[in-house]
């Protein structure tokens, strides 16, 4: 302005202030975006809960330094919950299905309130109400699929029931798409990044909780074996990692926890691979657990009957010699299930606490210690259930990878539910290549 003003090019007063009002409105504009960037990117804390350790478990610790007090508080807690898990098993499937439902609905709830906890203040349209709703319609997608699968004679005999299967992920995807104009229309300006956050956090949440807890109950229906065994290995390795680690732990193992030592979880390891060949050996010999979880349309209710397979029937088996040098035995009996919970107990100890250590690194980016406060001790429930859905994806896939054959009784299940030409079309194909490849004249003779 000085320059122009020398030079005889700016006479008066009124494009000074002209420019004068522009550079302030810039400031201004430039001050409200960076406060929006700020408020966008910056990730307020989360509040700690509260402790929630009983009072008498306080007054009677209280002359305890905080790691040995944490420690008898653990080992309190630990059996009781544990003495609460045979309770649940004794009670049967059915019981089982809805706790693992109870279980991923809070841990859900945990992780949500977390993101509400961090972005409530800037008071998001429809996130809690949005968030629930597409709770509701993913659990109506997976259960409708897992009661289509196993309940197929049921829903034929029902009519609303048959025609909720017909179109069940039509209605499906229609349920979502409804919350997702919702999210849409609720979307507010200067908050579109944020929201855009949550509409991620909400999904994500929803990959890891809904889709690995429904993959719990397609293992339970393949036997309560598949489901406690693996279970109970994550249990184990937790705990025995933890004694290891903290009567031997000298060396760190990861940054993202540095109350994890390498001596824990190498003693968690070879004490869970022994504990899942004596837990798999003692409950191959019953048929409540290793027998396929079925609906039994006359009584209307789950059956766990049958012969058992191959799988849960003592074979011998010849040692190495080496082993045979140390035992003085050749051969030995074991289950074949005993040889697979091997590969179970393994990867609960080596790739199971990789789960831990990812809900670590979630915690320590909001900075909170736990996710709730539900267990004293242990923290929320996500805090014991975060190693627990990794093993459930890995049981399923090693189920269908080297487990799981073709079901004789799906497929019929199926081709009754086919119009009579159909049927008779397949009857006839059957037949055909039945006689081709030459057995049918033999089921004839043998008939």
């Amino acid at each position: 302005n000085r320059l122009l003003r020398h030079a005889g090019l700016l006479d008066t007063d009124v494009p000074r202030l002209h420019l004068f009002g522009a550079e302030t409105e810039g400031k201004e504009r430039d001050g409200a975006s960076d406060n929006e960037t700020k408020s966008e990117s910056g990730v307020p804390e989360v509040p700690v809960p509260a402790d929630d350790t009983p009072e008498v478990l306080n007054k009677a610790l209280s002359g305890l330094s905080s790691r040995w007090k944490n420690w008898w508080v653990r080992g309190i807690l630990t059996p009781a919950m544990i003495s609460f898990f045979f309770i649940i098993i004794y009670l049967g499937p059915m019981v089982l299905m809805m706790i693992v439902l109870c279980i991923q609905i809070k841990c859900f709830h945990e992780i949500i309130t977390i993101g509400y906890s961090v972005y409530h203040s800037y008071h998001l349209p429809w996130f809690r109400t949005l968030s629930w709703y597409f709770l509701l319609c993913v659990n109506y997608f997976f259960y409708g699929e897992t009661v289509t699968d196993y309940f197929f004679t049921l829903v034929q005999r029902e009519e609303p029931l048959r025609i909720l299967s017909k179109y069940h992920r039509f209605i499906s995807f229609a349920l979502y798409l409804t919350g997702f104009c919702m999210f849409v229309l609720s979307l507010v300006k200067k908050h579109y990044r944020l929201q855009f956050y949550m509409f991620g956090w909400t999904h994500v949440t929803l990959l890891i909780v809904v889709t690995q807890s429904h993959l719990i109950i397609h293992n339970l229906f393949e036997g309560m074996i598949w489901f406690i065994v693996p279970i109970s290995c994550v249990i184990c390795n937790d705990i025995m990692a933890y004694m290891f680690g903290f009567f031997f732990g000298r060396t760190p193992l990861i940054k993202l926890s540095p109350k994890k030592t390498w001596e824990g979880f190498i003693g968690g390891f070879f004490a869970t691979i022994v504990f899942g060949i004596l837990l798999s050996y003692v409950m191959s010999g019953y048929r409540f657990f290793v027998c396929p979880v079925e609906f039994n349309n006359d009584s209307n209710s789950f059956t766990v009957d049958c012969k058992p397979s191959e799988l849960f029937q003592l074979q011998d088996y010849g040692l190495p010699p080496v082993l045979q040098s140390i035992t003085g035995w050749t051969i030995v009996k074991l289950y074949p299930f005993q040889i697979h919970s091997i590969a179970l107990s393994a990867f609960a100890s080596i790739m199971g606490p990789f789960g831990g250590f990812f809900a670590s690194g979630f915690k320590r980016a909001f900075k909170i210690k736990d996710f709730a406060n539900t267990i004293p001790g242990h923290g929320g429930i996500m805090d014991r259930f975060d190693c627990q859905y990794l093993m459930a994806t890995f049981v399923n896939v090693y189920i269908a990878s080297f487990i799981r054959g073709p079901n004789p009784s799906k497929v019929i299940q199926q081709l009754l539910a086919l119009r009579p030409d159909q049927q008779l079309h397949i009857f006839n194909s059957l037949k055909a290549h039945l006689t081709e490849k030459g057995l049918l004249p033999l089921l004839e003779e043998a008939a």
